[in-house]
């Protein structure tokens, strides 16, 4: 068990670092899509980062029961139908966007677990930045199979975290490689049957491998380190940044400009989650920055 170090800068830059590797990496990740679809960048994403993460991890120098394997098969799978929604989210509406409603998922996991009457308060704003958000009226300018599709993943990153607790007596190393394998049976045939040989184009692997490398490999390695390092409080006020973070390298990136009463929907979701964070229980277990 690591103690949380005295001096929390170093371990506050990795997750900063790894937060924003993640949404550089999904920005441009964005741009093969009319390579390969986002089946196909999904594919990519996935399938090298398990690839990455095995010959880092080499997980089966660990022992695994049956019932610890079934855990991380439902941990995987829930994973790969994850990236997948989201990757298909990302044709139809701005990143920023699909991170923050993706986000309702581990909001919901918070909120769920406590009867406190401060929890209230955070719901009402994450209600209300998702309200401003979903495509509720008929001349709504957000594209609806995207949000839907955004919602799914939402509700997959609440089934992740709650899947990924029971195997969360794992090595970090352990669990997380041998998830993304499951990952990989989901998501890499679908990416096939839709990309084909498109996905076989040199140029195309090799963006691949850099977007699994900056969006899975590199963040998922300075979470860890930040976790082990932090206090679960500051930890989770950070990665509560996310749907920001990823809104405003959206802008730089992909040139995504949002309205007004989205950012200020985007700051109700970050600030409902930053709440929650603070005002929780000591014992209660920051959530796991997932691929999305």
């Amino acid at each position: 068990m690591h103690r949380p170090t005295a001096t929390p800068w170093l371990p506050a830059l990795a997750l900063l670092g790894s937060i924003t590797a993640l949404c550089i990496g999904t920005s441009f990740a964005k741009r093969l899509f009319p390579l390969v679809g986002a089946e196909g960048t999904s594919a990519l994403r996935v399938g090298f980062s398990a690839l990455v993460l095995l010959a880092l991890w080499r997980p089966w120098r660990w022992p695994l029961s049956r019932r610890d394997a079934g855990h991380v098969i439902r941990y995987g799978l829930t994973l790969g139908v994850m990236n997948l929604l989201f990757y298909m989210a990302l044709r139809t509406i701005p990143f920023g966007i699909a991170v923050a409603i993706e986000f309702s998922g581990p909001l919901a996991v918070a909120m769920l677990a406590s009867r406190r009457a401060v929890d209230a308060v955070w719901l009402a704003l994450a209600v209300a930045g998702l309200v401003m958000l979903l495509p509720l009226a008929a001349d709504a300018a957000l594209d609806r199979t995207g949000v839907l599709l955004a919602l799914g993943a939402a509700v997959c990153w609440a089934l992740y975290i709650l899947f990924g607790k029971r195997a969360g007596h794992l090595h970090a190393g352990h669990a997380v490689s041998l998830g993304l394998v499951a990952a990989s049976v989901v998501v890499v045939p679908v990416g096939v049957a839709h990309a084909g040989m498109a996905l076989l184009d040199p140029r195309v692997l090799l963006a691949g491998l850099g977007v699994a490398v900056v969006s899975s490999a590199l963040p998922m390695s300075l979470e860890m380190m930040a976790l082990k390092r932090l206090p679960s409080e500051t930890f989770g006020i950070m990665v509560s940044l996310e749907p920001a973070v990823a809104s405003l390298l959206a802008l730089i990136v992909l040139g995504e400009r949002l309205a007004p009463s989205q950012w200020l929907a985007i700051g109700f979701i970050v600030a409902a989650s930053v709440g929650s964070t603070v005002t929780a229980r000591p014992s209660r277990p920051p959530g796991a920055d997932a691929l999305g």
